[in-house]
């Protein structure tokens, strides 16, 4: 099968069964999104949500985090993973969001990555999310799946998965792209084990056709 064909048949068949796939962080804003994405690494989604409504309601925005001590912000997230770490990565976000950015979250991938504790896939998902921009955030599952279904080929790094994602998708799918592929490695392609047999797109999947043919000449 053609890497193009491949890309194309997966985008058919999301746009009909996720139609409307989205993040399942909760927040109600770009500085909210930011912070959860932050906490969110190596950590999940579930924990996150749990932890971020008494933050959120004791630090609303920039400026309230910005004047928080690091100290406060670990007894709302010590919960998640790496709580020390984050909490002061989110102090030093929020000083430097309300020092040179107004506290408000910029547009910009370059600029969000100056933020402390951003980096590309963080920056990358404020981009696609907040303000529909065709940038491909790349997580574990992203990286994965990607690899699995054959829609990268020995790829190395999640930068190299980006650029090849964003090469064959149409720009104007790419943020809901995002969500389509997290998705499906979060609940079908999972990283132990496969549902393969509850997989929509199994007869493009190139993991699922080899794994076919080993067992047909077994």
């Amino acid at each position: 099968m053609r890497t193009q064909e491949r890309y194309d048949r997966l985008i058919e068949y999301f746009e009909q069964e996720r139609p409307t796939a989205q993040s399942e962080l909760n927040y109600d804003n770009p500085f909210q999104l930011l912070v959860a994405v932050m906490l969110s690494a190596q950590c999940t989604d579930k924990r996150v949500n749990m932890v971020t409504p008494a933050l959120f309601a004791a630090m609303p925005d920039a400026a309230a985090m910005a004047a928080a001590t690091v100290e406060e912000i670990y007894g709302y997230i010590r919960s998640v993973s790496y709580p020390n770490s984050k909490s002061r990565h989110l102090k030093a976000m929020a000083e430097k969001l309300e020092q040179d950015f107004g506290g408000t979250v910029p547009d910009d991938v370059e600029q969000l990555q100056t933020l402390p504790g951003v980096g590309r896939k963080t920056a990358n998902v404020i981009a696609a999310v907040i303000f529909n921009q065709s940038v491909m955030p790349v997580d574990t599952h992203v990286f994965r799946v990607s690899n699995r279904i054959g829609l990268t080929t020995n790829s190395k790094t999640p930068l190299q998965t980006e650029l090849t994602l964003e090469k064959h998708i149409p720009a104007e799918k790419i943020p809901i792209a995002h969500h389509w592929l997290i998705l499906h490695g979060r609940y079908v392609c999972t990283a132990r084990k496969p549902h393969c047999s509850e997989c929509g797109i199994s007869a493009i999947c190139r993991y699922w056709l080899k794994t076919q043919k080993q067992e047909q000449q077994q």
